[in-house]
Protein backbone atom coordinates (compact mmCIF):
# COMPACT_ATOMS: atom_id res chain seq x y z
CA UNK A 1 0.00 0.00 0.00
CA UNK A 2 2.86 2.39 0.80
CA UNK A 3 4.45 1.86 -2.63
CA UNK A 4 1.16 2.57 -4.40
CA UNK A 5 0.60 5.76 -2.40
CA UNK A 6 4.13 6.99 -3.02
CA UNK A 7 3.99 6.18 -6.70
CA UNK A 8 0.67 7.92 -7.21
CA UNK A 9 1.99 10.99 -5.44
CA UNK A 10 5.20 10.90 -7.51
CA UNK A 11 3.28 10.91 -10.76
CA UNK A 12 1.14 13.83 -9.60
CA UNK A 13 4.02 15.99 -8.38
CA UNK A 14 6.56 15.23 -11.10
CA UNK A 15 4.18 15.44 -14.07
CA UNK A 16 3.50 19.18 -13.73
CA UNK A 17 4.80 21.35 -16.61
CA UNK A 18 7.00 24.36 -15.81
CA UNK A 19 8.13 27.40 -17.77
CA UNK A 20 11.75 28.55 -17.92
CA UNK A 21 11.57 31.90 -19.69
CA UNK A 22 10.05 31.08 -23.11
CA UNK A 23 10.43 27.30 -22.77
CA UNK A 24 7.77 25.01 -21.35
CA UNK A 25 9.28 21.86 -19.89
CA UNK A 26 6.64 19.09 -19.88
CA UNK A 27 7.48 17.80 -16.40
CA UNK A 28 9.81 18.32 -13.43
CA UNK A 29 12.40 15.68 -14.37
CA UNK A 30 15.70 16.76 -15.92
CA UNK A 31 18.65 14.69 -16.99
CA UNK A 32 21.84 15.83 -15.26
CA UNK A 33 24.92 16.49 -17.44
CA UNK A 34 27.34 13.56 -17.31
CA UNK A 35 30.67 13.47 -19.14
CA UNK A 36 30.89 10.41 -21.42
CA UNK A 37 33.84 11.03 -23.81
CA UNK A 38 32.09 9.11 -26.60
CA UNK A 39 32.48 11.74 -29.34
CA UNK A 40 35.67 11.15 -31.36
CA UNK A 41 36.91 14.40 -32.84
CA UNK A 42 34.41 16.22 -30.67
CA UNK A 43 31.58 15.19 -33.01
CA UNK A 44 28.42 13.66 -31.51
CA UNK A 45 27.40 10.67 -33.62
CA UNK A 46 24.49 8.27 -33.94
CA UNK A 47 25.14 6.72 -30.52
CA UNK A 48 24.94 10.14 -28.85
CA UNK A 49 21.67 10.85 -30.64
CA UNK A 50 20.25 7.56 -29.46
CA UNK A 51 21.52 8.06 -25.90
CA UNK A 52 19.64 11.32 -25.39
CA UNK A 53 16.56 10.55 -27.50
CA UNK A 54 16.02 7.28 -25.65
CA UNK A 55 15.72 9.10 -22.33
CA UNK A 56 13.50 11.84 -23.76
CA UNK A 57 11.18 9.20 -25.19
CA UNK A 58 10.97 7.63 -21.74
CA UNK A 59 9.65 10.80 -20.14
CA UNK A 60 12.58 13.06 -19.21
CA UNK A 61 11.26 16.59 -19.61
CA UNK A 62 14.58 18.45 -19.92
CA UNK A 63 17.87 17.01 -21.17
CA UNK A 64 21.03 18.83 -20.12
CA UNK A 65 23.83 17.46 -22.28
CA UNK A 66 27.25 16.44 -21.11
CA UNK A 67 29.73 19.29 -20.94
CA UNK A 68 30.71 20.59 -24.40
CA UNK A 69 33.81 22.67 -25.05
CA UNK A 70 33.30 26.25 -26.17
CA UNK A 71 35.41 27.48 -29.06
CA UNK A 72 38.61 28.58 -27.36
CA UNK A 73 41.95 26.79 -27.50
CA UNK A 74 42.16 26.60 -23.70
CA UNK A 75 38.66 25.18 -23.16
CA UNK A 76 39.82 21.56 -23.06
CA UNK A 77 41.93 19.16 -25.05
CA UNK A 78 40.29 15.73 -24.93
CA UNK A 79 39.62 14.45 -28.43
CA UNK A 80 36.56 12.52 -27.22
CA UNK A 81 34.69 15.29 -25.40
CA UNK A 82 32.14 16.93 -27.72
CA UNK A 83 32.66 20.50 -28.88
CA UNK A 84 29.95 23.07 -29.34
CA UNK A 85 31.70 24.82 -32.21
CA UNK A 86 32.79 23.79 -35.69
CA UNK A 87 30.68 22.89 -38.71
CA UNK A 88 30.79 19.12 -38.32
CA UNK A 89 30.31 19.24 -34.56
CA UNK A 90 27.29 21.57 -34.74
CA UNK A 91 25.74 19.50 -37.54
CA UNK A 92 25.95 16.50 -35.21
CA UNK A 93 24.37 18.43 -32.36
CA UNK A 94 21.54 19.66 -34.60
CA UNK A 95 20.60 16.03 -35.22
CA UNK A 96 20.70 15.33 -31.47
CA UNK A 97 18.30 18.21 -30.78
CA UNK A 98 15.95 17.13 -33.57
CA UNK A 99 15.81 13.55 -32.24
CA UNK A 100 15.11 14.70 -28.68
CA UNK A 101 12.30 16.95 -29.92
CA UNK A 102 10.83 14.14 -31.98
CA UNK A 103 10.85 12.01 -28.84
CA UNK A 104 8.89 14.68 -26.95
CA UNK A 105 11.66 16.22 -24.85
CA UNK A 106 13.49 19.51 -24.57
CA UNK A 107 17.27 19.90 -24.59
CA UNK A 108 20.00 22.40 -23.69
CA UNK A 109 23.77 22.00 -24.18
CA UNK A 110 26.06 22.55 -21.23
CA UNK A 111 28.78 24.98 -22.30
CA UNK A 112 32.12 24.22 -20.63
CA UNK A 113 35.65 25.45 -20.11
CA UNK A 114 37.71 23.23 -17.82
CA UNK A 115 40.24 25.84 -16.68
CA UNK A 116 43.00 24.57 -14.41
CA UNK A 117 41.49 21.19 -13.51
CA UNK A 118 43.56 19.41 -16.14
CA UNK A 119 46.61 19.91 -13.92
CA UNK A 120 45.28 17.36 -11.44
CA UNK A 121 46.76 13.85 -11.34
CA UNK A 122 47.60 12.55 -14.80
CA UNK A 123 46.77 15.79 -16.61
CA UNK A 124 44.15 14.33 -18.95
CA UNK A 125 44.22 17.33 -21.28
CA UNK A 126 47.95 18.07 -21.79
CA UNK A 127 47.51 19.56 -25.26
CA UNK A 128 45.26 22.40 -24.05
CA UNK A 129 46.93 25.36 -22.31
CA UNK A 130 46.10 25.58 -18.61
CA UNK A 131 44.58 28.94 -17.66
CA UNK A 132 42.64 30.25 -14.71
CA UNK A 133 42.07 33.35 -12.62
CA UNK A 134 45.41 32.93 -10.84
CA UNK A 135 46.95 29.80 -12.35
CA UNK A 136 45.98 27.72 -9.28
CA UNK A 137 44.42 24.26 -9.27
CA UNK A 138 43.21 24.42 -5.68
CA UNK A 139 43.49 26.42 -2.48
CA UNK A 140 47.00 26.54 -1.03
CA UNK A 141 48.65 25.25 -4.19
CA UNK A 142 51.48 26.86 -6.10
CA UNK A 143 50.61 28.31 -9.53
CA UNK A 144 51.01 25.70 -12.27
CA UNK A 145 49.21 27.53 -15.07
CA UNK A 146 48.69 30.95 -16.55
CA UNK A 147 46.73 33.74 -14.89
CA UNK A 148 44.33 35.03 -17.52
CA UNK A 149 44.86 38.44 -19.05
CA UNK A 150 42.01 40.78 -19.95
CA UNK A 151 42.32 39.63 -23.55
CA UNK A 152 42.03 36.01 -22.42
CA UNK A 153 38.90 36.86 -20.44
CA UNK A 154 37.33 38.73 -23.34
CA UNK A 155 38.08 35.88 -25.76
CA UNK A 156 36.59 33.21 -23.50
CA UNK A 157 33.50 35.32 -22.84
CA UNK A 158 33.05 35.70 -26.60
CA UNK A 159 33.44 31.94 -27.07
CA UNK A 160 30.61 31.23 -24.64
CA UNK A 161 28.39 33.77 -26.42
CA UNK A 162 29.19 32.30 -29.83
CA UNK A 163 28.32 28.77 -28.69
CA UNK A 164 25.07 30.01 -27.16
CA UNK A 165 24.08 31.74 -30.39
CA UNK A 166 24.89 28.53 -32.26
CA UNK A 167 22.68 26.54 -29.90
CA UNK A 168 19.68 28.71 -30.69
CA UNK A 169 20.48 28.69 -34.40
CA UNK A 170 20.58 24.88 -34.68
CA UNK A 171 17.40 24.27 -32.71
CA UNK A 172 18.26 23.83 -29.03
CA UNK A 173 15.83 25.04 -26.36
CA UNK A 174 18.28 26.99 -24.20
CA UNK A 175 21.81 26.74 -22.83
CA UNK A 176 23.43 25.88 -19.53
CA UNK A 177 26.68 27.59 -18.48
CA UNK A 178 28.93 25.27 -16.46
CA UNK A 179 29.98 27.30 -13.44
CA UNK A 180 30.45 24.40 -11.02
CA UNK A 181 32.83 21.70 -9.72
CA UNK A 182 36.08 23.64 -9.81
CA UNK A 183 36.21 24.31 -13.56
CA UNK A 184 37.10 27.70 -15.04
CA UNK A 185 34.05 29.78 -14.17
CA UNK A 186 33.94 28.27 -10.69
CA UNK A 187 37.64 28.97 -10.23
CA UNK A 188 36.78 32.66 -10.41
CA UNK A 189 33.87 32.29 -7.97
CA UNK A 190 35.94 30.39 -5.39
CA UNK A 191 38.28 32.40 -3.17
CA UNK A 192 40.57 29.37 -2.95
CA UNK A 193 41.61 29.66 -6.60
CA UNK A 194 40.92 33.34 -7.27
CA UNK A 195 43.76 35.43 -5.83
CA UNK A 196 43.41 38.29 -8.29
CA UNK A 197 43.79 41.86 -7.12
CA UNK A 198 42.01 43.46 -10.08
CA UNK A 199 38.25 43.90 -10.52
CA UNK A 200 37.78 40.13 -11.02
CA UNK A 201 39.05 39.16 -7.56
CA UNK A 202 38.56 40.04 -3.92
CA UNK A 203 35.06 40.09 -2.44
CA UNK A 204 32.29 37.73 -3.60
CA UNK A 205 30.74 40.29 -5.95
CA UNK A 206 34.06 40.90 -7.68
CA UNK A 207 34.74 37.17 -7.93
CA UNK A 208 31.36 36.80 -9.62
CA UNK A 209 32.16 39.42 -12.25
CA UNK A 210 33.63 37.03 -14.84
CA UNK A 211 30.63 34.69 -14.56
CA UNK A 212 28.22 37.63 -14.77
CA UNK A 213 29.97 38.93 -17.89
CA UNK A 214 29.64 35.51 -19.52
CA UNK A 215 25.94 35.44 -18.65
CA UNK A 216 25.42 38.95 -20.01
CA UNK A 217 27.24 38.13 -23.24
CA UNK A 218 25.22 34.95 -23.68
CA UNK A 219 22.01 36.83 -22.94
CA UNK A 220 22.87 39.42 -25.57
CA UNK A 221 23.71 36.76 -28.16
CA UNK A 222 20.36 34.95 -28.00
CA UNK A 223 16.69 35.88 -28.16
CA UNK A 224 15.07 37.45 -25.11
CA UNK A 225 12.93 34.37 -24.44
CA UNK A 226 15.76 31.84 -24.92
CA UNK A 227 16.52 30.25 -21.52
CA UNK A 228 19.91 30.71 -19.88
CA UNK A 229 20.66 28.27 -17.06
CA UNK A 230 23.66 28.58 -14.74
CA UNK A 231 25.05 25.56 -12.89
CA UNK A 232 27.09 26.10 -9.77
CA UNK A 233 28.22 24.19 -6.70
CA UNK A 234 29.87 24.66 -3.34
CA UNK A 235 32.04 21.50 -3.67
CA UNK A 236 34.88 21.14 -6.16
CA UNK A 237 36.33 17.98 -7.62
CA UNK A 238 39.65 19.23 -6.26
CA UNK A 239 38.11 19.67 -2.77
CA UNK A 240 34.78 18.14 -1.77
CA UNK A 241 34.64 20.30 1.38
CA UNK A 242 35.14 23.62 -0.43
CA UNK A 243 32.47 26.29 -0.14
CA UNK A 244 31.75 29.44 -2.10
CA UNK A 245 29.60 30.80 0.70
CA UNK A 246 29.41 30.18 4.43
CA UNK A 247 26.11 31.99 4.91
CA UNK A 248 22.95 32.86 2.96
CA UNK A 249 24.06 36.49 2.81
CA UNK A 250 27.36 35.54 1.22
CA UNK A 251 25.60 33.25 -1.25
CA UNK A 252 23.21 36.04 -2.20
CA UNK A 253 26.12 38.37 -2.94
CA UNK A 254 27.40 35.82 -5.48
CA UNK A 255 24.08 34.91 -7.07
CA UNK A 256 22.54 38.38 -7.32
CA UNK A 257 24.92 39.65 -10.03
CA UNK A 258 24.30 36.48 -12.06
CA UNK A 259 20.54 36.84 -11.79
CA UNK A 260 20.79 40.50 -12.78
CA UNK A 261 22.96 39.60 -15.78
CA UNK A 262 20.26 37.37 -17.23
CA UNK A 263 20.15 33.91 -15.62
CA UNK A 264 16.68 32.40 -15.98
CA UNK A 265 17.30 29.30 -13.86
CA UNK A 266 19.98 28.08 -11.47
CA UNK A 267 21.11 24.45 -11.37
CA UNK A 268 22.46 23.98 -7.84
CA UNK A 269 24.75 20.95 -7.78
CA UNK A 270 25.15 19.00 -4.54
CA UNK A 271 26.38 15.49 -3.79
CA UNK A 272 23.27 14.66 -1.73
CA UNK A 273 20.12 16.68 -2.41
CA UNK A 274 18.63 15.97 1.03
CA UNK A 275 21.35 17.69 3.04
CA UNK A 276 20.68 21.19 4.43
CA UNK A 277 23.05 23.85 3.14
CA UNK A 278 23.29 26.17 6.13
CA UNK A 279 22.71 25.75 9.86
CA UNK A 280 19.26 26.62 11.13
CA UNK A 281 17.30 25.61 8.02
CA UNK A 282 16.39 22.41 6.20
CA UNK A 283 16.66 24.11 2.80
CA UNK A 284 19.17 22.55 0.44
CA UNK A 285 21.36 24.58 -1.92
CA UNK A 286 18.65 24.79 -4.60
CA UNK A 287 16.12 25.81 -1.97
CA UNK A 288 18.30 28.66 -0.75
CA UNK A 289 18.98 29.68 -4.35
CA UNK A 290 15.27 30.02 -5.07
CA UNK A 291 14.63 31.87 -1.82
CA UNK A 292 17.46 34.35 -2.43
CA UNK A 293 16.97 35.00 -6.16
CA UNK A 294 13.35 34.15 -6.92
CA UNK A 295 14.56 32.29 -10.00
CA UNK A 296 13.58 28.83 -11.17
CA UNK A 297 15.89 26.26 -9.58
CA UNK A 298 17.00 22.72 -10.36
CA UNK A 299 18.17 20.43 -7.55
CA UNK A 300 20.46 17.43 -8.04
CA UNK A 301 22.46 14.92 -6.02
CA UNK A 302 22.07 11.14 -5.69
CA UNK A 303 18.37 11.14 -6.60
CA UNK A 304 16.83 7.67 -6.34
CA UNK A 305 20.03 6.01 -5.07
CA UNK A 306 21.40 5.27 -1.60
CA UNK A 307 25.01 6.37 -2.17
CA UNK A 308 26.43 9.59 -3.56
CA UNK A 309 28.02 9.69 -6.98
CA UNK A 310 31.61 9.95 -5.78
CA UNK A 311 31.46 6.26 -4.92
CA UNK A 312 31.01 5.51 -8.60
CA UNK A 313 34.58 6.67 -9.27
CA UNK A 314 35.78 4.22 -6.63
CA UNK A 315 33.97 1.29 -8.22
CA UNK A 316 30.99 1.35 -5.88
CA UNK A 317 27.41 0.66 -6.92
CA UNK A 318 24.26 2.08 -5.34
CA UNK A 319 20.90 0.56 -4.52
CA UNK A 320 17.54 2.10 -5.39
CA UNK A 321 16.18 4.36 -2.67
CA UNK A 322 12.86 6.07 -2.12
CA UNK A 323 12.07 9.61 -3.21
CA UNK A 324 9.58 10.67 -0.52
CA UNK A 325 11.93 13.37 0.75
CA UNK A 326 12.35 14.68 -2.78
CA UNK A 327 8.60 14.78 -3.32
CA UNK A 328 8.08 16.60 -0.03
CA UNK A 329 10.49 19.30 -1.13
CA UNK A 330 9.01 19.64 -4.63
CA UNK A 331 5.48 19.80 -3.24
CA UNK A 332 6.58 22.54 -0.85
CA UNK A 333 8.10 24.46 -3.81
CA UNK A 334 11.55 24.42 -2.21
CA UNK A 335 12.86 24.04 -5.77
CA UNK A 336 11.24 23.51 -9.16
CA UNK A 337 12.90 20.63 -11.03
CA UNK A 338 15.09 17.72 -10.11
CA UNK A 339 18.02 16.54 -12.22
CA UNK A 340 18.69 12.80 -12.21
CA UNK A 341 22.15 11.49 -13.01
CA UNK A 342 23.33 7.93 -12.35
CA UNK A 343 19.82 6.53 -11.98
CA UNK A 344 19.07 7.69 -15.54
CA UNK A 345 22.45 6.57 -16.79
CA UNK A 346 21.81 3.06 -15.48
CA UNK A 347 18.13 2.95 -16.40
CA UNK A 348 16.99 4.99 -19.43
CA UNK A 349 13.39 4.18 -18.47
CA UNK A 350 13.72 5.70 -14.97
CA UNK A 351 11.36 8.62 -15.62
CA UNK A 352 8.76 6.47 -17.35
CA UNK A 353 8.80 3.97 -14.48
CA UNK A 354 8.45 6.64 -11.82
CA UNK A 355 5.70 8.51 -13.66
CA UNK A 356 3.80 5.26 -14.36
CA UNK A 357 3.99 3.89 -10.79
CA UNK A 358 6.50 1.15 -11.69
CA UNK A 359 8.90 1.67 -8.78
CA UNK A 360 9.47 -2.05 -8.38
CA UNK A 361 11.13 -2.12 -11.84
CA UNK A 362 13.82 0.47 -11.05
CA UNK A 363 17.39 -0.78 -11.38
CA UNK A 364 20.30 -0.29 -8.96
CA UNK A 365 23.37 1.52 -10.22
CA UNK A 366 26.25 -0.68 -11.36
CA UNK A 367 29.48 1.32 -11.30
CA UNK A 368 31.28 -1.31 -13.37
CA UNK A 369 29.02 -0.44 -16.29
CA UNK A 370 29.79 3.30 -16.15
CA UNK A 371 31.54 3.48 -19.53
CA UNK A 372 29.32 1.05 -21.39
CA UNK A 373 25.80 2.21 -20.62
CA UNK A 374 24.00 3.84 -23.56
Amino acid sequence: MTVTTTASRAARILSRPIAINGLTVPNRIAMAPMTRMFSPGGVPGEDVRSYYARRAAAGVGLIVTEGTYVGHESAGGSDRVPRFHGEEQLAGWAKVAADVHEAGGTIVPQLWHIGMVRQEGEQPFPEAPAVGPSGLVTAGAEPTGKAMTQQDLDDVIAAFAESAAAAERIGFDGVEIHGAHGYLVDQFLWAGTNRRTDSYGGDPVSRARFAAEIVAAVRAAVSADFPVIFRYSQWKQQDYTARLAESPAELESILAPLAAAGVDAFHASTRRYWEPEFDGSDLNLAGWTKKLTGKTTISVGSVGLDGDFMGAFQGQGSQVSGIDNLLDRLEADEFDLVAVGRALLQDPEWAAKVLADRFEELKPYDAAALKTLS
